[in-house]
């Protein structure tokens, strides 16, 4: 058989196999054990070998290498498009077979074993801080349900206890509590020890290792992520300034400021007589009398059509008083006809 491409659908002790030839037609479909794909990779000529990014993908991966084959994962959520109804594990083999030769189709880095070490200490520790939450919370509710409100904090709370169980003796607390509560912290105390060693841990690697020096260069980047959580990577930024989430946001901030500041610079001649209009100073303001044709020609359309719509409401024998001014107008478009101007007239 001349199979150009290998598709494996993964499974705990069963695999689904589909190769297909050169033309995409599919010429072997098998279902074999762990054991015998890893016999049946070694038998094959150097092909493409297609797999879900799932559990014991990268140790396969691994193995399919080291006997020359071109070893690529995918996303499980790239490769379902690509599997036709009536999902069954030789759909999804056929599926992955097929996603594979994409040209678009992005691909996961096949991870050493040492990477893995790494994820697993990772996964570990936050495991063990999960359930440390967990216990704080538990612990925080049995006190409120007897009229104990704990301060919010890890911290706090630890203190908050060690005055509460080891200066007064369980106050307010049952016999059966005061030893539910000790048995709390000491599990409490167990999991801030075993954190502790996969923190150590941590620090100890990542002076041994150049790249991870490296990164922790980067202000805000510490061996752990104590500094602060950050849930991907972009959102890294300088210190003492807000996370920019991305680089469209980054330039946005920049063009609003540099509006605000040319704003701030700008002189406003309608605003400056607005702003002496609601102060007060009527005589800054424009009259109502003048013509449209008698204005500045560097003033807007919209003034002038504005003391023209109050010209024509108010006939020559009942116009304004001197010192009464009309409101700002205000401009709507209606449709795609001339924009429609409103005057409003300040009554006295």
């Amino acid at each position: 058989m001349d199979i150009s491409v290998l598709g494996v659908d993964l499974g705990k002790n069963v695999c689904s196999v589909v190769g297909l030839d050169a033309s995409g037609a599919v010429v072997m479909r098998r279902k074999v054990r762990r054991e015998t794909l890893i016999a049946l990779a070694e038998k094959l000529p150097p092909c493409v070998v297609g797999m879900e990014a799932c559990c014991g993908a990268h140790y396969l991966g691994r193995v399919f290498a080291a006997h020359g084959h071109d070893v690529r994962l995918m996303s499980p959520e790239y490769v379902r498009p690509y599997i036709k109804a009536q999902k069954n594990d030789d759909r999804d083999a056929e599926g992955i077979a097929e996603a594979v030769t994409r040209p678009t189709m992005r691909f996961v880095e096949l991870k050493s074993q040492d990477q893995l070490d790494m994820q697993t200490l990772h996964r570990s520790r936050d495991r063990l801080v999960g359930e440390r939450t967990a216990l704080i919370n538990q612990l925080r509710a049995i006190l409120l349900e007897r009229g104990m409100v704990a301060p919010q904090g890890k911290w706090k709370l630890e203190q908050f206890l060690a005055v509460l169980m080891d200066e007064q003796g369980g106050a307010g607390l049952s016999s059966r509590m005061i030893v539910l509560v000790a048995d709390a912290r000491a599990q409490w105390a167990e999991l801030d020890r075993r954190i502790s060693a996969f923190e150590a841990e941590f620090v100890r690697w990542v002076k041994e290792n150049e790249e991870a020096r490296r990164l922790t260069t980067i202000p805000g980047v510490g061996p752990i992520g104590k500094l602060r959580p950050w849930t991907r990577s972009r959102r890294v930024a300088r210190p003492g300034s807000p996370s920019v989430h991305h680089w469209r946001q980054a330039e946005a901030a920049r063009n609003q400021q540099t509006r605000q500041q040319v704003s701030a610079q700008t002189v406003d001649p309608w605003s400056a007589r607005r702003a002496a209009l609601y102060s007060g100073a009527r005589h800054a303001a424009w009259p109502v009398g003048e013509r449209a044709d008698e204005q500045d020609p560097s003033q807007c359309r919209g003034r002038r059509l504005g003391q023209q719509a109050g010209e024509d409401r108010c006939s020559a024998g009942n116009r304004l008083t001197p010192g009464r001014y009309p409101w700002p107008p205000r401009i709507r478009s209606v449709g795609a006809k001339a924009p429609v101007v409103q005057a409003r007239f300040a009554r006295g």
